[in-house]
């Protein structure tokens, strides 16, 4: 069986360019860092998060348009059948072996754009992840999904890893997904528009009560008057300027183990997003 990690070798070939190599370090720095994909798919336990079951899938949102179920990533979840092209294409593409669409709030969106070698160090770390016995069932979507989220991604290459406006733009979107959290929702998803972009204005209902994602644009309804420190500590912490803390769903624990040249480049990205007001 091909894995994705053979495949990619096998573009970098043709295309003759020179790729990262994928690894599972790498995956494990996505996952458990920038990409945060244990907030939505690790259980709750008494004091939130239950990390002895990391990655082992719960109930993500019920409400009156569908009960979400983030999946049991590890090895002893469905995903153990799929193979390693399967699960990239689940990730980047919301697509199951089946044929059916992951739904919201799956970041489908922005997950298109995720580059060929973080997409495979993703599949690489998810496999040697503890098993967690943990079956969270299957979502029920009572809205309709489209039919696709696009056509079929053959291959991305991502920016390179800098401290740059361009790798900064593909962490908070492909990696972070922080764009599509913090843009409002319309009838077909999340509006990532260029007069949307950033703007808030997402909904967040749990526990914690309903949070609207804020605007994270340039504009003064955003982060123009908050120094970078500031907005670091923000994302990272969950801590404003004056010392409150921010609510959930926020990933800060996950945001807090970003390097500080990712974090440097998510700032950089935001600070040349376009000023837009509130919606």
């Amino acid at each position: 069986m091909k894995t994705i990690s053979s495949a990619i070798a096998a573009l970098a070939v043709c295309a003759g360019h020179a790729f990262a190599e994928p690894s599972v370090e790498r995956g494990e720095y996505l996952v458990q860092g920038p990409m945060g994909c244990g907030n939505c798919h690790t259980p709750f336990g008494e004091q939130g998060l239950d990390i002895s079951r990391d990655l082992g899938g719960r109930v993500v949102e019920d409400n009156e348009h569908f009960i979400a179920i983030a999946a049991n990533l590890t090895p002893a979840g469905r995903v153990s059948d799929w193979s390693d092209e399967e699960l990239g294409r689940a990730i980047r593409e919301c697509l199951r072996p089946d044929g059916s669409l992951i739904g919201p709030p799956m970041p489908c969106a922005v997950y298109r754009g995720l580059g060929d070698e973080d997409l495979a160090s993703v599949v690489m770390y998810l496999r040697t992840v503890p098993p967690v016995e943990n079956d969270p069932g299957q979502s029920t979507y009572n809205i309709p999904l489209p039919p696709t989220y696009g056509p079929p991604v053959d291959s991305v290459t991502a920016p390179e890893r800098a401290v740059s406006v361009e790798y900064g733009a593909y962490l908070a979107s492909s990696i972070a997904h922080c764009v599509e959290c913090h843009s409002p929702i319309g009838p077909k998803g999340p509006q990532l528009d260029a007069e949307h972009l950033g703007i808030g204005g997402y909904e967040f209902v749990g526990p914690w009560g309903v949070v609207v994602g804020p605007n994270i644009t340039s504009h003064q309804d955003g982060l123009a008057g908050f120094s970078d420190s500031e907005i670091k500590q923000m994302i990272t912490a969950g801590l404003r300027p004056d010392g409150s803390a921010m609510k959930p769903p926020m990933p800060y624990p996950y945001f807090a183990r970003m390097t500080a040249e990712d974090l440097d480049a998510v700032v950089m990205y935001l600070r040349a997003m376009p000023p837009l007001p509130d919606p």
